[in-house]
């Protein structure tokens, strides 16, 4: 008998741990997830999107911008490409801080774990891991 009770005082536990969150939370997380994905939208305005590719060279790449917590703008050394990256997890948010990875620095490839980090203070905010690059080119 003292068993059914330790397994069915653990059954509750484990039932309110599991517990999704109150309604309000979620509406209130869609609500933001559809703000990035239309400030994602306003960004990519008069770009079209190209074939995606698995790796940009580091070279191709300057600034970073994050929308929302799975998806990485970089835009192109140029300005004229964007490079749009889904990451598989989620992701700190990038703008002004720095990213590195274990794998070469010379580029950046689906797949990659990066970490974000302050260069001036080394401070890390966390990572995330790479999906695949879609360019994202201005039309003529």
């Amino acid at each position: 008998m003292k068993n059914i009770i330790i397994l069915l005082s653990s059954a509750i536990l484990v039932a309110g741990c599991t517990h999704g969150g109150s309604p309000e939370a979620s509406a209130s997380a869609q609500a933001q997830a559809a703000e990035d994905e239309a400030a994602l939208a306003t960004a990519l305005a008069g770009r079209v999107a190209g074939p995606p590719q698995d790796c940009v060279a580091e070279g191709e790449l300057g600034t970073q911008k994050t929308y929302g917590r799975n998806v990485i703008v970089f835009t192109g050394r140029t300005g004229d490409v964007l490079f749009v990256n889904r990451t598989t997890s989620a992701c700190p948010d990038v703008a002004g801080r720095s990213l590195k990875t274990t794998t070469s620095m010379t580029r950046l490839c689906r797949g990659d774990n990066i970490i974000v980090y302050e260069p001036a203070s080394g401070a890390e905010f966390g990572g995330c891991s790479l999906g695949e690059f879609t360019p994202y080119r201005r039309t003529r």
